[in-house]
């Protein structure tokens, strides 16, 4: 059934195969695995300023073209692989966007040495995510304090592109919040998995 109102379904991602399935299959399952989370975090940053449609059509690719987002060979990159990748038509070209996924990429192996990158990203939500109780796309907000608290650490820590409305968004496709709807069958899903 793809018609969210019939469903319950959140209606943000409408009837589109493509974000459906990622609606019903990834976004606001807690994810704890460091180079998953640092993928959905570039992946995050790279939508900054556009719709988060454009980057699921160009997942694989961004997939292909950064190495399978490993931060280990990521963070050894530099103007020749910035170059080869302004040059690739199936991801975001842009130029402070890639040179920020390389500064990230070294970001997250200092994080990840030191406390690890996913205890380092949960402790924003006291390591549980925080099951929120949305009856309407009206209830949902677009940063919160905890968001607001991991911007200002990942910029410190040498991110990019992770303002606090990117941050957000990056909690709640990581299920760090659960902003499912309440009507949306996902909710209790995601609640069991937390």
């Amino acid at each position: 059934m793809n018609d969210a109102k019939e469903s319950g379904r959140c209606p943000w991602c409408g009837t589109d195969p493509l974000y459906v399935a990622y609606h019903d299959d990834e976004w606001g399952r807690p994810q704890r695995d460091a180079r998953r989370l640092f993928e959905l975090l570039i992946l995050e940053s790279f939508q900054a300023g556009l719709s988060w449609i454009t980057i699921l059509r160009k997942r694989d690719t961004f997939r292909a073209a950064f190495h399978g987002f490993d931060p280990a060979e990521i963070a050894t990159w530099g103007e020749a692989e910035v170059s080869r990748l302004l040059l690739d038509p199936g991801i975001v070209r842009h130029r402070g966007k890639i040179e920020g996924t390389i500064r990230g990429a070294r970001a997250f192996l200092r994080i990840e040495g030191d406390q690890g990158f996913s205890p380092f990203l949960w402790s924003f939500v006291g390591g549980q995510p925080i099951q929120n109780r949305l009856r309407g796309m009206s209830d949902a907000v677009a940063q919160t304090p905890e968001s607001q608290a991991m911007s200002k650490a990942l910029k410190r820590e040498g991110f990019n592109f992770v303002g606090p409305t990117i941050t957000y968004a990056f909690m709640q496709a990581a299920g760090m919040v659960n902003d499912h709807l309440v009507t949306c069958p996902q909710h209790r899903v995601c609640a069991d998995l937390a």
